[in-house]
């Protein structure tokens, strides 16, 4: 027999520096598995103490798992032949974890999990917070291995806080997409030669396993993100104002599905917890089941929650946006060699196509007709520029015709482009694509060498430079904690400067908005005025 743990932490989900071999309040849940097939025999739910032992970011652990070297600071000062048993432990409990995760991934797989695909990027600050790269998030086995437990114990606690409270459990579901809305992938896919089944989730993570195509990887990439994109949106809700056929969770594959493991970023795990808390007492006999809110509560909770995420996403996608206009706004990009990059058409539009770029993370428009009503016309060495021309869109090409002749832009063709920041006087800066040439951007000598930009180094050479900065970083600390000044008691306590900062001025402005100007008196004197005198009066 073989036991798995997880837990969700009510202090926090990260061990920063002094946290291991502290104790922490944490809800719980436990499976006894067998040790062969991985069946439950039997689950456990409860409050519990969880006393981290060792700092393991994900680069460190997937160098263990990968049996690469790779030092473990609670192990450095121990004895050769200590450290090596520790160690020799360490990764014996991360393999099992990870073999248990594979295994529950199977399953879910079986019943037409999909695996989709997203765009994070990270942006890399230097000491003076300027921005020096924009680096897409690389997907690590571990990764894995952390969101697959974590959407275990989500399930189980679904299971539970609806079988206790079958009108009042607060669990999340995503219905299935809309055929229609599957019709980009479709036509793509089509033009590539592959066939995309959209009839059931299993049916498309099948046909998506099948749409590969040897010679470019990103195709099936880009496919995928092209399903995202499909997906309808998760949502919050009460059991008691849906029907149970509803509750399924379309690209889980559960029946059940909530979520508790976060409860330090996402207020719907907090009522999980309590819910799950309540159930707990009502089976050790402490009363009957009775639920903390009642349905049309509950659901007007949830609805306030699924209005709060999508607030969320939209600011996370704003903040993406703005760092790559940042990082973009100081560059020429007719000299600066980081302006230009390679790209992949993934849609044909009426006027032009979108295209990804696989060294920044970044999808955009790329136009080839202007507003004088020229278009793109492509040289004999494969250079672009604008001249007096027709646009002709196909299903899988474009086509733009000149005096010069005809030059045609496929789907999944890789391309040059130009990136630039565009201003705005009335909204915020957008980042502009233009084509440079029709063929794959060639790197300059500088990079040929090393032609794979950072995001798509080996796991062995990334692992090794997140060990670097995480020590560099680490000695900074040491020699700037001995010259930080002394805190208050409130900043020790919550970590909140006492100066202004980016969020109470944000919070000024908004309540300056919502200012009634009549009843500040300001007459003709404009926003500014009115904000005058209503500061003056309080």
């Amino acid at each position: 027999m073989t036991c798995c743990l997880l837990s969700s932490v009510l202090t926090s989900a990260l061990c920063w520096e002094g946290w291991t071999g502290v104790d922490r309040y944490a809800m719980s849940v436990m499976w006894d598995l067998d040790a062969q097939t991985l069946a439950v025999n039997k689950v456990w739910y409860g409050r519990t103490l969880i006393q981290s032992s060792y700092q393991l970011y994900y680069e460190l652990a997937q160098a263990l798992l990968n049996g690469e070297e790779a030092e473990v600071p609670e192990l450095a000062q121990l004895p050769p032949g200590e450290r090596d048993a520790k160690l020799a432990q360490l990764t014996q409990a991360l393999e099992t974890l990870t073999h248990v995760a594979r295994q529950l991934r199977a399953q879910r797989d079986k019943g037409g999990a999909l695996e989709l695909e997203g765009v994070e990027v990270r942006a890399q600050l230097d000491e003076d917070k300027n921005i020096t790269a924009l680096v897409p998030r690389q997907p690590l086995e571990v990764h894995e291995t952390v969101a697959e437990c974590m959407i275990y114990a989500n399930h189980w606690v679904a299971r539970k806080i609806q079988e206790s409270f079958p009108q009042q459990a607060l669990l999340r579901h995503h219905p299935p997409p809309r055929q229609e809305f599957f019709n980009q992938l479709q036509d793509s896919a089509r033009a590539r030669g592959f066939t995309i089944d959209t009839r059931s989730n299993k049916a498309l993570a099948d046909s998506l396993d099948r749409a590969v195509d040897p010679r470019d990887p990103l195709v099936n990439r880009l496919l995928r993100v092209m399903a995202t994109m499909a997906m309808s949106n998760a949502l919050y809700f009460s059991t008691g104002a849906c029907p149970v056929d509803q509750y399924y969770h379309y690209g889980l594959a559960l029946e059940r599905y909530t979520h508790f493991t976060s409860p330090i970023r996402r207020y719907a795990d907090m009522i999980v917890h309590r819910l799950l808390t309540a159930a707990i007492a009502t089976e050790k006999g402490a009363g009957p089941a009775k639920a903390l809110a009642s349905n049309k509560e509950l659901e007007e909770v949830a609805q306030q929650i699924n209005n709060k995420n999508r607030a969320a996403q939209h600011a996370q996608k704003v903040s993406t946006e703005l760092f790559q206009c940042l990082y973009f706004r100081d560059k020429d990009p007719e000299t600066d060699e980081r302006c230009v990059a390679d790209a992949v058409i993934y849609t044909i539009r009426a006027n032009g196509m979108l295209v990804f770029i696989p060294q920044y993370g970044l999808k955009g428009a790329v136009y080839l007709k202007n507003r004088e009503g020229q278009v793109v016309s492509e040289s004999q060495d494969g250079g672009c520029d604008w001249q007096t021309g027709s646009l002709q869109r196909y299903l899988d090409h474009i086509t733009t015709t000149t005096a010069a002749g005809a030059s045609t832009f496929n789907l999944f063709q890789h391309i040059t482009v130009r990136i630039s920041v565009q201003p705005s006087r009335c909204h915020s800066d957008t980042i502009r694509l233009e084509v440079v040439s029709n063929r794959p951007h060639q790197a300059p000598e500088t990079q040929a060498q090393n032609p794979q930009p950072q995001g798509a180094r080996g796991r062995s050479q990334l692992v090794q430079e997140v060990v670097r900065q995480a020590e560099e970083a680490s000695q900074q600390a040491e020699e700037e904690r001995g010259r930080a000044p002394k805190l208050s008691k409130e900043e020790r306590e919550f970590r909140q400067s006492k100066c202004p900062n980016l969020y109470s001025l944000l919070e000024e402005v908004r309540e300056l908005a919502l200012l009634d100007l009549a009843a500040c008196g300001a007459g003709g004197g404009g926003l500014g005025a009115a904000a005058q005198a209503c500061a003056t009066s309080a």
